[in-house]
């Protein structure tokens, strides 16, 4: 069974972009796009106050009529943040995610930030198991044949 951790060595990038509360969200939807991703981890004072996301700029400035440029972060951002542990499973981080309708949970360890997990992480290392699964019948099939 693949844990966070397992998913959190395998990326390619462990890069994790936080952004301070204060920050415009003209700011954090322009760092967004020059690193291509799709949230950020808001930190004040070294902890994790929230998440915003692309979503939260499509929802909470632009359908509200705010402006990006005016609006600091701590206005649209989701908090409390929920997050999950090294030692959690692929399969329990797919259930908060789906149950909770997030796209991005934080990894925290002893009150750290450790790394950040997105649906599409699970969902590769979701196929790459399945792969993986697929080979080893085949071998399994084809080693009864012969």
């Amino acid at each position: 069974m693949t844990t966070v951790a397992d998913i959190l060595k395998s990326k390619p990038d462990p890069t994790v972009y936080t952004i301070d509360p204060a920050t415009s969200v003209f700011e954090a939807v322009q760092l967004m796009a020059q690193k291509n991703i799709g949230a950020l981890v808001v930190v004040e004072h070294g902890q994790v106050v929230g998440m915003v996301s692309e979503r939260d700029y499509a929802r909470k400035i632009a359908l509200m009529a705010r402006t990006s440029r005016d609006t600091p972060l701590r206005d649209i951002m989701t908090s409390p943040v929920m997050y999950v542990r090294p030692q959690q499973t692929s399969e329990q981080c797919m259930a908060l995610m789906t149950e909770n309708r997030l796209r991005h949970l934080p990894v925290m360890e002893d009150g750290r930030l450790i790394g950040l997990i997105s649906i599409g992480d699970l969902v590769k290392d979701i196929i790459s198991e399945q792969q993986f699964i697929i080979e080893q019948l085949e071998h399994y099939i084809s080693g009864q044949r012969g």
